[in-house]
């Protein structure tokens, strides 16, 4: 069964070749039998799944920006399509916030602080507040009123005509730039490339323990390190200050240097 997903997976543009649908047919199985196994209906070592070896999963391929690509990205959304406020606002705002596609869809008015650069981001099972810069802030907000949200619980961002947007919205707007940027389809560049860029920028410039918190990682088994160099939300508002140039309200004194999540919404 592993060979035959391998054989027949559909070749993208960030195909591995079938490696990683195989690797899923076979965690797929494992999750059936251990079921099995749990329920009584089976011993532990009649699981086929679990004599079956795994794929070892290949290192991504994703890597940072350079600024003048994100530069490039960014011209492009402000300057094609049919909406372009609402793209350059999603680019910015995975660029400032390191946020996943997930936690921007899932966005609502109540999730925004304008007061203290705050974002509420609900993604991968976790809850947490995001500094981001008061210009996105307010322009986020501006927006959303415009676009019809009113009620604490209303979607932030949103299409012309009201409505939320969804993870089309993402396809379309990359495959747009891959057609006017053609190294962006031909290395399958896509929003988490943002997160990348945003981390790694954080992680030369502050440490692991900030690049850490402003991902949005939890604490799990690991280094011991770990313990002694948690970051609070003032470690990351500092970090997105000298990032793009703009001081935040949680930061009390630092001197700022732009870094990669400059581009402007004018």
């Amino acid at each position: 069964m592993k060979q035959q997903m391998i054989a027949r997976a559909r070749s993208r543009r960030n195909s591995r070749n079938g490696r990683h649908a195989g690797e899923h047919v076979i965690a797929a199985a494992r999750a059936f039998y251990s079921r099995a196994v749990a329920d009584g209906l089976i011993d532990a070592s009649a699981s086929p799944a679990h004599r079956v070896a795994k794929p070892r999963r290949l290192p991504s391929t994703r890597r940072a920006l350079t600024p003048h690509e994100l530069e490039e990205i960014n011209a492009v959304a402000r300057t094609s399509g049919n909406d372009v406020i609402l793209d350059a606002l999603l680019l910015r705002l995975h660029t400032e916030s390191a946020c996943r596609r997930g936690g921007a869809l899932a966005l609502r008015l109540i999730d925004l602080d304008r007061t203290n650069g705050l974002v509420r981001l609900a993604e991968k099972g976790t809850v947490r507040w995001q500094p981001i810069s008061l210009d996105l802030a307010e322009h986020l907000h501006e927006r959303a009123r415009v676009r019809g949200a009113v009620l604490p619980t209303d979607r932030l961002l949103r299409y012309r005509d009201g409505q939320p947007i969804s993870s089309r919205r993402y396809d379309n707007l990359w495959k747009r730039i891959g057609e006017r940027l053609p190294w962006v389809a031909e290395q399958g560049i896509s929003t988490h490339w943002l997160r990348h860029t945003t981390l790694t920028w954080v992680e030369r410039h502050f440490g692991y323990g900030i690049a850490r918190a402003y991902a949005g990682h939890t604490d799990s088994p690991g280094s011991s390190t770990t313990t002694y160099i948690k970051a609070d939300l003032q470690d990351v508002a500092d970090a997105l200050s000298a990032m793009t140039g703009q001081p935040h309200p949680l930061v009390t004194t630092r001197e700022t240097s732009n870094g990669p999540a400059t581009a402007t919404l004018s």
